[in-house]
């Protein structure tokens, strides 16, 4: 069965430029890997390139093979190695190198760890900080199977954002994610950050796997009831023939109508919604720094909104 052809808005420039080549050098010179590269973010270009100030890279912590086997995600799985000592310290000098002010962290997911990889994630958070006081860091995390004491060591790192990501709508979990993830779970890791700190949540939907607009309305709704501040929605796009299938290309118009629900009619922070955005999309990050600074959601909010 062939796969339906892609609509004109999901086109995208293949990333070009010096600075996209300087990232990339620089990750490489450091033996370090990002999600973007690993996942085959549509906006890498966008991002490592930088429409204003120094750019963004999510650096993918823990190796590049993942122990679960989500059907939508590009990441390989099994296989995976020991952890890297040094890669704490190589990813607070990548960063010095390549000049970010704001730093997403994410990883794959390590079942297979003794704490799941909260440690390492919680030891790059603290040496990024300690290099660079002044540094804002977000981290996407794993769901630690739901552990608190695992994600209490994320809190305690003290990052200015820690996002999970819910995916899709509770009937849809399973065949999107791996059967050791669930919206359940999901919703307690984001419920026991905003309960146990001051520090921004964040997390992401896909649109386009089979979900109803009622079911992208209640998980809006669960999610807010939860305690999340910022949430952003993006077309699923297929990433190879074995992976899931894509359902819908969903409309432009339909995305922009759930950022006026999620952030007029359900009151979140930001929403960054469109069919290019993923869950680190810039966007996104330049609210939550301009918050964090200070300014004003509404004015926040409107210069976000110019940089999509």
């Amino acid at each position: 069965m062939s796969r339906a052809r892609k609509p004109d808005w999901l086109k995208m420039a293949p990333p070009s430029g010096e600075r996209f080549t300087d990232i990339k050098e620089t990750l490489r010179e450091h033996d370090l890997h990002t999600v973007c590269e690993e996942a085959n973010c549509p906006n890498l270009g966008e991002c490592w390139s930088g429409r204003e100030g120094p750019g963004t890279a999510t650096f993918m912590l823990m190796g590049e093979r993942c122990s679960r086997g989500c059907n939508f995600c590009d990441v390989e799985t099994g296989g995976m190695d020991p952890l890297d000592p040094e890669e704490p310290q190589q990813v607070a000098d990548a960063v010095a190198e390549i000049g970010l002010d704001y730093v997403v962290l994410t990883s794959v997911d390590r079942d297979d760890l003794p704490d799941q990889g909260a440690g390492h994630f919680a030891e790059t958070i603290r040496a990024i900080k300690e290099r660079h006081p002044g540094i804002l860091v977000e981290c996407l995390i794993p769901d630690f199977q739901g552990e608190e004491r695992l994600v209490r060591q994320i809190v305690d790192a003290e990052p200015d954002v820690i996002a999970h990501n819910i995916e899709t709508v509770d009937r849809l979990q399973w065949p999107v994610r791996d059967r050791r993830a669930g919206y359940e779970q999901s919703l307690s890791v984001l419920r026991q950050v905003d309960r146990e700190s001051d520090i921004y949540t964040k997390t992401s939907l896909m649109l386009g796997v089979g979900e109803y607009d009622h079911e992208i309305y209640q998980t809006l709704r669960d999610l807010k009831t939860v305690g999340v501040d910022v949430v952003t929605l993006g077309q699923y796009l297929q990433p190879s023939r074995s992976h899931l299938e894509v359902s819908e290309y969903v409309h432009p118009d339909a995305f922009d109508t759930w950022r006026r629900v999620a952030e007029e009619e359900l009151d979140f922070l930001y929403c960054a919604s469109g069919p290019m955005v993923r869950s680190s999309y810039r966007a996104g990050e330049l609210f939550v720094e301009a918050v964090l600074d200070g300014e004003d959601p509404a004015v926040a909010r409107e210069r976000a909104r110019a940089s999509e």
